[in-house]
């Protein structure tokens, strides 16, 4: 496969967050990015890039996570709620047996917090992660921050997030830029 330097995260893209019905949808700004984000996934797959999909698992009935006070259950394990949304899933399903795409649980906001993220990336060389998904201000933020903490160079691709909250999309792509140093294209 080659010695990867770059990875892309793909951040929480599940029916939950960006289907119309979905326990914490996005709606429209989570839906309008489909396209985009599954044609940079097939791209960073296909180049032999690492990718991953960090996506946010719950138990249900689960009062001693923090978020059960602040949203309502979303992403609850054994659901369809979980599932990777639209053509991304296809994306996923297509290639998912490949040395260079990793499917994980999240259980906080950070793709790097309680998970061997950093590990799997530091292990292939990985000095620069490219980051999609949902919500900017909230998951991408996160892990953006964490990647910023333990040395990483970001790319975070503005046409590949989105959030329901709309000044806090437009918050978090400047922060991205003018705090966190990152490239946002």
């Amino acid at each position: 496969m080659g010695n990867t330097k770059r990875a892309l995260i793909n951040v929480d893209y599940t029916y939950d967050f960006v289907a119309a019905d979905g326990a914490l949808t996005c709606g429209e700004p989570g839906q309008n990015i489909e396209e985009k984000i599954a044609e940079i996934t097939k791209e960073f797959i296909e180049q032999g890039d690492y990718v991953v999909f960090a996506i946010d698992a719950h138990k249900e009935g689960d009062t001693l996570h923090p978020e059960h006070r602040l949203f309502p259950p979303h992403n609850i394990i054994g659901t369809a709620g979980r599932d990777l949304y639209g053509k991304l899933k296809a994306v996923y399903e297509e290639h998912k047996d490949k040395d260079n795409v990793y499917y994980f649980d999240k259980t906080r906001y950070s793709a790097f917090c309680g998970t061997d993220l950093e590990l799997k990336l530091r292990e292939r060389g990985i000095k620069e992660v490219h980051i999609v998904g949902v919500c900017t201000d909230i998951c991408v933020l996160h892990t953006a921050v964490d990647a910023y903490n333990k040395g990483f160079d970001i790319v975070i691709h503005k046409d590949a997030v989105a959030s329901f909250n709309a000044q806090g999309h437009e918050w978090a792509l400047g922060h991205f830029a003018d705090t966190l140093g990152a490239k946002v294209i």
